[in-house]
Order: C-alpha cells, then structure tokens, then sequence
C-alpha cells in the first residue's frame, strides 16, 4: 500500500490526517498544532519553491515546513 503524505497534495485539496510519523520532538509538535488523526486540513497555499505549505485546519490556518508535512500521512475526506 502506497501512503500519501500531505507534502504530496495541491492547492486546494482538502484531506483528512491517518497518522503524524515518529515519536519525536516535530511529531509532538505537529499533534499539539492540532495535526491529528482524523481532522481535515485544506492546503491554502504553498510558498515559491513549495516551501513552507500553509494549511487550513480546526479554523485556523498554520504554515509548516515541507519535511514536516511529509511525517503526516493523508486519506480522502
């Protein structure tokens, strides 16, 4: 089975979070932003060279670096 992280979408998709990657200090991170299982995130915007990304999510929006956004595995809505 192919995963899809959230690195890999494009503007305008929206996608819902399976899994933040890793037990680390970023991955602690990502879930205490609100990145967790289940929620929606919509990708607002990427800056030029695709880095950072800025997303839509919980009624906010927050911009996280591409390596982060690849720790974050993706499903359909």
């Amino acid at each position: 089975m192919v995963t899809v992280s959230l690195d890999d979408i494009s503007v305008g998709s929206t996608v819902r979070v399976r899994d933040v990657a890793g037990g680390d200090a970023v991955a602690i991170r990502l879930l205490e932003m609100g990145v967790t299982p289940g929620v929606e995130i919509r990708l607002v915007g990427k800056a030029p060279f695709g880095d950072p990304l800025e997303l839509e999510l919980r009624g906010y929006r927050l911009s996280i670096r591409r390596q982060e956004a690849a720790r974050v595995a993706i499903g359909d809505r």
